[in-house]
């Protein structure tokens, strides 16, 4: 249960295995030679914790941050403000020995399936190379954990000696993810993994993801702006818009009945064969804010056809509304 839910719901929690408080990731972009350097806040105060085989689904435009977050939690990039707890160890206050350490806790799987992997290398070298790195496993040891983890994402044995340029898409992706998981992580990154695949193969990745997580116990942070997709996936959701969330609980709360206006247009935004569904559009104005310039007040008020004057002033910050968190003054009554 993550930290807004558990805050929202009076429930306690267990011990996480990620617990990340008010993290924040700022970078200085310089804008020419008479301008003075601007500071964009790619993510600007986020909140959630994950447990052991649960999964959080962070969605929400291109520009929102979510990418952003996902480098966080890999530990490619550090934490500019905020705490990063995984498995009991602070990512921002750790040295780079205690990193190398934990990244093989956390591993990610890239949206797309051919670019994350090395066109020179068969696939028994791509599965084998991380074992080679952080592992004393012989040549023997690992290319018998390689063939196992081959089976176990549905690839055949006359695989191990192929190229990747040599599978389509799907299979491409399942060679991602068996890389993912050479190292045994506990927790899974995943930045649109489905995103880049045809309609058809995309339920056959989601369903292998969560086999996987059934039989690993895996926690997946899953990357997404397709709320189609997590609907399917997700144990809770955060919702998030020009760096922070704005809506943050349980699925199945926020898909039956989305509190802010934004979750609200994004639902409305997904494809339904439910007329019902259809008929209930909320409709957006404009585009995403620039995250140098962030509106004043709720950053979301320009768009939103409920805003107020008090929205355009204050922003507002994430509460207990109906079993989740909710970052909006009206959301008790535009429901």
């Amino acid at each position: 249960m993550s930290a807004a839910t558990a805050a929202a719901t009076n429930e306690p929690e267990g011990a996480p295995l990620l617990q990340a408080t008010d993290l924040q990731r700022h970078y200085r972009i310089g804008r020419g030679l008479f301008r003075e350097a601007a500071t964009l806040q790619a993510v600007a105060g986020a909140s959630f914790s994950l447990a052991a085989g649960q999964t959080l689904a962070v969605v929400g435009e291109s520009g929102c941050g979510k990418s952003t977050l996902a480098r966080m939690v890999t530990m490619i990039e550090k934490p500019t403000a905020g705490h990063l707890i995984i498995d009991g160890t602070d990512v921002v206050a750790a040295d780079a020995t205690a990193i190398r350490a934990m990244r093989a806790k956390v591993q990610m799987v890239f949206q797309d399936p051919y670019g994350s992997l090395n066109p020179r290398k068969q696939v028994g070298q791509i599965l084998e190379e991380p074992l080679e790195i952080n592992t004393t496993l012989n040549a023997t040891q690992r290319a018998e954990a390689a063939r196992a983890m081959m089976a176990r994402v549905g690839l055949r044995p006359e695989h191990y000696n192929r190229y990747p340029h040599m599978f389509s898409g799907g299979q491409r992706q399942r060679i991602a993810i068996a890389r993912a998981l050479m190292l045994r992580p506990k927790i899974v990154v995943a930045d649109e993994p489905v995103s880049a695949l045809d309609v058809s193969i995309r339920a056959q990745v989601l369903n292998l993801l969560m086999d996987l997580q059934a039989e690993f116990n895996l926690a997946y942070v899953f990357i997404s702006h397709d709320l189609s997709v997590v609907q399917h996936i997700a144990d809770e959701l955060m919702v998030m818009y020009l760096g922070r969330p704005v809506e943050h609980g349980p699925k199945q709360a926020i898909f039956d009945s989305p509190k802010h206006p934004y979750t609200q247009a994004l639902l409305a935004a997904t494809p339904s064969v439910d007329p019902k569904a259809r008929s209930k559009r909320l409709m957006v104005k404009g585009e995403l804010p620039s995250p140098i310039d962030p509106p004043s007040g709720c950053a979301f008020h320009k768009r939103c056809p409920f805003a107020t004057e008090l929205c355009a002033q204050e922003r507002p910050l994430l509460r207990p509304v109906a079993g989740r968190a909710v970052a909006c003054h009206y959301a008790e009554t535009i429901a």
